[in-house]
């Protein structure tokens, strides 16, 4: 594979946009992406478009890159529609390196939109169904329930089990039932879940494209409507709206730009989930992915500076802290509380405020990972910056098939002197 670069990436503020239709979000995306890039659409030689909710909310399947881009003159080229669930966008940045690495492209751009947020609720959190085996819901749900009503005394298991499709995210409940589970076997706490909750909303007040950015304190996370225990709201994601995009290019091609600010991609790895015992932990979907994104870029975690990870909840940042190698498994709460996941710890995590504050707007979720790793790595992040950060890595996962994500992508960036 040939060297693979980043020169250029954009992203609108990720909110709820119910004034503005997809080819709006596209397009904000695209022109911020080609201006930090400084070159011209006709200079895009394939565009992968990361989608995954279009078609269920507008009936728009099948060509909705075409259709996205087309308004803004992109046609013509060769566009890879591209779904898969939360992994959307760290797919097609995946395909984007594919296809500069192999030698077929010289500069493509990898582009994620989603417009999630809508006023009739049912409607909205029925869409994240799509991300679990549909026609096995009823007995994965239950699935989830028995492994809640399996662990500790210490862990409520919540009456209200029609509220998943409802009044939340199925997602929700299969997330609280995992951390019941990781509570029993470590003894995690909700304090530990409130603290990390609690950093990555002090992250995003320095974050001008998070869709929150207000700072809020453990007990104020503690004292959040709960959601499904031991998950209160602000340890979740929000539904939001939003785009971001970013240009890969050869060697070749940085060589014919004027004012470059590249970032080299050292790894690029999509992997899919496997039917694992949950007590398995060494063969999780994280584990598996990262260690070999590690050896393609021949480092390890601990020469990891900086890393945007899939915080769908609280707990996701946890989990996938032990998952990379950050800390041992079992001990991601108190490697949280020990200050070395926040900006000036030994290992800052999510310097975006993460899902849970920057926002989830599922296809676009991983490449606004990309879009922060290459701001921390330009050493452009104002006030959230890591300081002399060189290596930066991207977890991006989506759906849920038994104990695990169906997809993830892991991604290694690194600073180009």
């Amino acid at each position: 594979m040939r060297e693979v670069y980043v020169v250029g990436v954009g992203m609108t503020r990720f909110a709820k946009y119910l004034d503005r239709n997809m080819k709006s979000l596209a397009k904000e995306a695209l022109d911020k992406t080609l201006a930090d890039a400084g070159i011209g659409k006709e200079k895009i030689e394939a565009v992968y478009f990361s989608n995954s909710n279009w078609g269920y909310q507008s009936d728009q399947h099948c060509i909705r890159g075409q259709v996205a881009l087309r308004p803004e003159g992109v046609e013509g080229i060769p566009i890879y529609n591209v779904e898969n669930a939360c992994a959307g966008g760290a797919t097609a940045f995946h395909l984007g390196w594919m296809g500069v690495g192999s030698g077929l492209y010289d500069c493509v751009l990898a582009l994620g939109a989603e417009k999630m947020y809508d006023e009739d609720k049912v409607k909205m959190f029925r869409a994240f169904f799509a991300g679990f085996d549909i026609e096995n819901m009823e007995a994965h749900l239950k699935m989830l329930e028995n492994l809640s009503k399996s662990v500790g005394a210490g862990n409520p298991v919540d009456k209200n089990t029609e509220g998943a499709g409802k009044n939340r995210s199925a997602f929700m409940d299969m997330y609280s039932s995992f951390t019941r589970y990781h509570m029993d076997k470590y003894g995690t706490t909700q304090r530990q879940l409130a603290v990390i909750a609690s950093k990555n909303h002090y992250h995003s007040t320095m974050n001008p494209n998070a869709q929150f950015q207000k700072d809020m304190s453990v007990d104020e996370i503690l004292a959040g409507r709960l959601v499904s225990w031991p998950l209160t709201v602000p340890m979740c994601a929000p539904v939001g709206d939003g785009s971001a995009g970013a240009v890969l290019c050869s060697a070749d091609f940085l060589k014919k730009l004027n004012s470059p600010r590249p970032v080299s991609i050292r790894a690029s790895v999509l992997g899919s989930g496997t039917n694992r015992p949950i007590d398995q932990e060494t063969l999780d979907i994280a584990c598996r992915v990262s260690r070999k994104a590690y050896d393609m870029a021949g480092v390890g975690p601990e020469d990891i500076h900086v890393a945007e990870v899939h915080d769908a909840t609280s707990y996701g940042e946890l989990h996938q802290s032990e998952a990379l190698g950050f800390c041992p498994m079992g001990e991601g709460g108190p490697f949280a509380e020990s200050g070395a996941t926040k900006l000036g710890g030994k290992m800052p995590i999510n310097p975006s405020g993460g899902l849970e504050s920057r926002g989830h707007p599922i296809g676009a979720s991983g490449l606004g990972q990309i879009h922060e790793l290459v701001t921390q790595l330009r050493h452009e992040a104002g006030p959230r910056q890591v300081e002399n950060c060189r290596l930066a890595l991207a977890e991006n996962g989506g759906g849920n098939l038994a104990y695990e994500e169906a997809a993830m992508g892991i991604h290694i960036l690194e600073r180009v002197a």
